[in-house]
């Protein structure tokens, strides 16, 4: 530890290391996949320069945004050290790239996912033999989140190609289930999973709880138009972001819509005139969020419960990222969380995992478009199907789509529709879990802390129960330590996750979170350590 400390303080020009940096590295160094779970703001970028340099090799860092491949590589390049991207938007820094990759430079490589689906990029890697791949905002190859990336599932096998080196994944967001997913998904191997820094002690938490639907948007226009400071409000349709947009400019506040019904240009100037405070208010769907990093943006608000824990953490993160006091405000109607239901209870269909299957059995499709072209499906459902074709090891991707070995279209679909059915428990239990935040009696801060899997024993005194008085008394009687292992007869095994009064909440493996009465578990031994 002390080596790697020394390290940044002389390559990169680091006074000290944050929680978390240097134990994510040194599992690296040690060869081990590593999944590092840091809250934005905490250096995540540093884990892999640290790495990549006291690896002594090439790095090749998969990442998103173009936008912040280039901000990396500046900040690379400033301190002294090779850095490029592989983009097909820069002919000079993808000619760099290539060279180093061909030579096996040590330096860092920097390139889209979207690059994995060009055979030759796939070539050079496999003879680039790097030692470290690391894999920014790693939450995007799974599908918990709204910012799924298809071409995410290209990895495993480009990764193996260049020989499988350590695999380094980061993100700043991710509950149990996504963790899973990522490991599951990447293919990482036993990894060691650095988890922490999730507390944002200077965030107000408040929840506003109303009957009807009239009542709740008057108060919402009501805060917005007295609040201060740049703030961000969410809604969940183009036409509540229209709507609300419109009705704070006659109040006389600047406000903008952001969603994913404009054009990019359109996204693109709503986004550089909020960065630039030339618009105090922008009122989004889900479409807003990653890239965007304005330091003082001082409240956000929710005017519809969100779709889960996972995403309200990320989205009100973008608040107070100065460390300064912020605001953050849902706006509850428990009648709304209907839709997210509804959502919660679709999924893919067995025909349309039987038409994916087959279409990639048929014709090795190079592309989501080509699948859906060949399969007469959407995007969006092809993407889906191949989601859980995916998760059940049914489908390898390189720079084209294939069943895996011995696996023919009618197991693929068998072992697809039985990883559909325990995603579908999972995502009904994460819609259950945000009505249990919104109704929540206790500290809020130590609701949503636990859900992240971080211990945080409250009150916090700084959520709207802790500042009223209402946050319940912490039970005595918790018979199963929180974070270990539990087995139900019926959901199978878990972990406890948290208590509340006279419940306990539990993550259970294949069907997600359950809150049960805890005195009814173990007079009837329903729920016991486990093993």
């Amino acid at each position: 530890m002390q080596d790697i400390a020394a390290l940044a303080r002389e390559r990169l020009g680091y006074d000290a290391l944050r929680p978390g940096q240097a134990e994510a590295v040194g599992a690296v160094l040690d060869g081990q996949d590593t999944l590092a779970v840091l809250a934005t703001g905490t250096g995540k970028t540093a884990i892999y320069q640290l790495a990549g340099l006291a690896l002594g090799g090439l790095t090749v860092v998969v990442s998103p945004l173009v936008a912040l491949q280039r901000d990396q590589v500046r900040v690379l390049s400033t301190g002294g050290l090779e850095a490029t991207e592989l983009n097909s938007g820069d002919r000079a820094g993808q000619h760099q790239a290539r060279e180093m990759l061909v030579e096996r430079r040590p330096g860092f490589v920097l390139m889209s996912p979207e690059q994995l689906t060009h055979a030759d990029v796939l070539e050079l890697l496999a003879d680039s033999r790097p030692h470290l791949v690391a894999v920014g905002e790693a939450h995007l190859v799974s599908e918990w989140g709204q910012d799924f990336r298809p071409d995410y599932l290209r990895l495993p096998a480009a990764i193996q190609a260049m020989g499988r080196p350590p695999l380094l994944a980061l993100t700043a967001t991710a509950a149990p289930p996504v963790r899973d997913e990522i490991v599951h998904r990447l293919q990482m191997r036993s990894p060691a999973v650095v988890v922490g820094g999730f507390d944002r002690p200077n965030l107000n938490l408040a929840v506003h709880t109303f009957a009807d639907e009239e009542t709740k948007n008057r108060r919402l226009l009501s805060h917005v138009r007295s609040s201060r400071g740049p703030g961000v409000v969410y809604v969940a349709t183009h036409r509540h972001a229209e709507e609300l947009a419109a009705e704070l400019r006659l109040a006389e506040v600047s406000a903008q819509a952001y969603h994913a019904g404009l054009s990019a240009k359109e996204r693109r100037e709503v986004q550089d005139g909020f960065l630039a405070d030339r618009h105090r208010v922008v009122v989004a769907t889900v479409a807003f969020g990653m890239g965007i990093d304005k330091p003082g943006i001082r409240w956000v608000s929710h005017a519809e419960a969100p779709g889960s824990v996972d995403a309200y953490y990320q989205e009100i993160g973008r608040a107070g990222r100065d460390g300064e006091p912020a605001h953050i405000e849902l706006f509850y109607r428990h009648a709304n969380l209907g839709i997210n239901r509804f959502f919660a209870s679709g999924g893919v269909r067995d025909e349309d995992l039987h038409a994916v299957a087959s279409a990639i059995d048929e014709h090795h499709p190079a592309d989501v478009a080509e699948l859906a072209a060949v399969s007469l499906l959407s995007p969006a459902t092809v993407e889906r199907a191949l989601g859980r074709l995916t998760d059940a090891r049914a489908v390898t991707a390189t720079h084209r789509f294939q069943l895996t070995a011995r696996t023919d279209v009618d197991k693929a679909v068998a072992a697809a529709s039985a990883v559909e059915h325990d995603r579908r428990e999972v995502a009904r239990s994460r819609v259950e879990m945000v009505a249990a935040y919104a109704e929540h009696g206790g500290c809020r801060r130590e609701f949503l802390l636990s859900y992240f899997g971080e211990r945080y024993e409250g009150p916090c005194g700084n959520c709207d129960n802790d500042l009223s008085g209402r946050t319940a008394v912490p039970v005595a009687d918790q018979p199963f330590p929180v974070g270990s292992r539990v087995k139900h007869r019926t959901f199978g095994p878990g972990v406890v996750e948290r208590y509340d009064g006279t419940t306990v909440t539990v993550l259970f493996d294949r069907v997600g979170y359950k809150e049960l009465r805890t005195a009814l578990m173990t007079h009837n031994h329903l729920l016991e350590p486990e093993g």
